[in-house]
């Protein structure tokens, strides 16, 4: 039961940096806009709350610098893909790949160098508990931020009048311009809102998950993120759901590696990029099922004067 509860409590935490990302990006796409370079702010992000988290000795500090980077880069990413209407598709694999040789580049001098043990979480009173305590509530903060998130954008989206302006957005921009609303500058302000998350998530990562950087060191998230939105048909329960799905299949390797399975440790990391494959093959096969979820303008520019 001990190696269950701290299997839950890995699952949580390597889950929470898929959950934010995704979240990002859920909002992203609400908007109608598909940023592909989730992989490269997070990278860039990562290099930046490591380094702020080494000079500091502050973590939120480093997440808010992480926050920052990443709202930078899908600012660049707005300016290009919705103001000069250049390519989602394209832009976006651009933006992943500068993100990861910029962080390879700037990171390079603190290769080798670990923030030194970090503090310990516990939620009074709960902690305490027979295995839940071990399991649920001995997370770092920033988990239960992860969850709070996707609650707050569940209401956002769907109690709000500002949600309901971002998806009319996203399902049909010509039809909010119509009525004035400010197209552009909503979707440039859901796409820096979804930057800033992948760069929580990837401070996350050098900070907290792994307290070190190398280069790579988000290796291959942030595409497991933007699959995730799909695979939760764009909702956000669904996707904090999906986060601690693929975390649990992540860590499950780990598990079964200390549990003395003889498997081969290379199939066994393979184990949430195949999970990410199979279940994106299972959704594809209902095409129609993900045409109802999707916004309607996905990846479509919008122009203003047509």
């Amino acid at each position: 039961m001990n190696e269950l509860a701290l299997l839950i409590a890995a699952t949580i935490a390597s889950g929470t940096p898929l959950a934010l990302a995704s979240l990002g990006l859920l909002l992203n796409e609400k908007s109608g806009v598909l940023n592909l370079g989730a992989e490269g702010m997070m990278l860039v992000a990562a290099v930046t709350g490591f380094a702020v988290a080494l000079t500091t000795g502050n973590d939120w500090v480093a997440f808010a610098a992480g926050a920052a980077a990443g709202a930078v880069l899908a600012v660049c990413f707005g300016v290009l893909a919705i103001w000069l209407n250049t390519n989602q598709y394209a832009t976006g694999l651009a933006l992943s790949l500068f993100g990861a040789g910029f962080s390879a580049f700037v990171g390079k001098e603190y290769v080798g160098k670990t923030l030194g043990a970090r503090e310990s979480f516990a939620v009074p009173g709960l902690s305490d508990l027979p295995f839940v305590g071990d399991a649920l509530f001995r997370q770092h903060p920033m988990a239960y931020v992860a969850i709070a998130l996707a609650v707050a954008v569940a209401w956002f989206l769907y109690r709000s009048r500002a949600g309901l302006v971002l998806r009319a957005v996203g399902e049909s921009p010509e039809s909010a311009h119509a009525l004035g609303y400010r197209v552009r500058w909503i979707r440039l302000a859901a796409v820096t809102a979804g930057g800033a998350l992948c760069g929580v998530a990837g401070a996350f990562l050098s900070v907290v998950y792994a307290p070190l950087w190398v280069e790579g060191l988000v290796a291959g998230r942030g595409w497991i993120a933007l699959a995730l939105t799909t695979f939760a048909t764009w909702r956000p329960g669904r996707v904090l759901l999906g986060a601690y799905l693929f975390g649990g299949v992540t860590m499950l390797q780990f598990s079964l590696q200390g549990m003395g399975v003889q498997v081969a440790s290379q199939l066994l990391a393979m184990l949430p990029y195949l999970a990410t494959i199979v279940v994106l093959a299972l959704i594809s096969r209902n095409p129609l099922w993900i045409r109802v979820n999707m916004p309607a303008s996905l990846g479509r520019p919008f122009h203003p004067g047509s």
